[in-house]
């Protein structure tokens, strides 16, 4: 009986674990594309009210640019920063 309680907390840690790794890559990637997705949805939000979104669709991409530079950054420990 005490071994099946055992068990029990292995996988209940380790689904933490995957849980706290999804979190994690979730955050980088909302890092990485936010500010598009956010200007992508207010272009769409402001041709939905009958207004012109071009120009939140415009800074989309311009982000959508800029993520993509930022991701083909090579990145190792003699130039990472906290801020990239």
């Amino acid at each position: 009986m005490g071994m099946k309680q055992k068990q029990l907390g292995q996988g209940m840690t380790e689904y933490i674990i995957i849980v706290a790794l999804i979190a994690i890559a979730a955050i980088g990637v909302y890092r990485l594309f936010g500010d598009t997705v956010r200007n992508q949805t207010a272009g769409m939000a402001m041709e939905l009210s009958g207004q012109d979104g071009g120009t939140a669709q415009g800074r989309a991409a311009t982000q959508a640019s800029a993520a993509e530079t930022d991701a083909n950054t090579a990145r190792n420990l003699s130039n990472y920063t906290g801020n990239n």
